[in-house]
């Protein structure tokens, strides 16, 4: 993550004590066309450490598909537990 220069971080943070109705957003254009958007872009859930028991030749296959094989689990729990429950988000 970038730091931040000293006048933006005083910014932020008068910004930050701010009510929201007080922030000037006027010189914001509005967004009519949100068909770009991406839903949970930024939603980053909280980890848990956790110990699993694998098959070998599962964790053989995760591995080598290259770096990241734990995430790549998290990913597939993921999509098998948002197909079994839609609503859960």
């Amino acid at each position: 993550m970038r730091k931040t220069k000293t006048s933006q971080a005083s910014e932020i943070r008068a910004l930050k004590r701010m009510k929201e109705r007080e922030i000037d957003t006027t010189d914001i254009p509005p967004t009519a066309d949100w068909s770009k958007a991406v839903v949970g872009r930024f939603y980053r859930p909280i980890k848990k450490p956790v110990t699993i028991r694998l098959d070998a030749d599962v964790l053989h296959w995760l591995k080598g598909q290259g770096n990241g094989y734990q995430t790549r689990i998290n990913s597939i729990l993921r999509r098998a537990m948002e197909k079994s429950s839609p609503n859960h988000r």
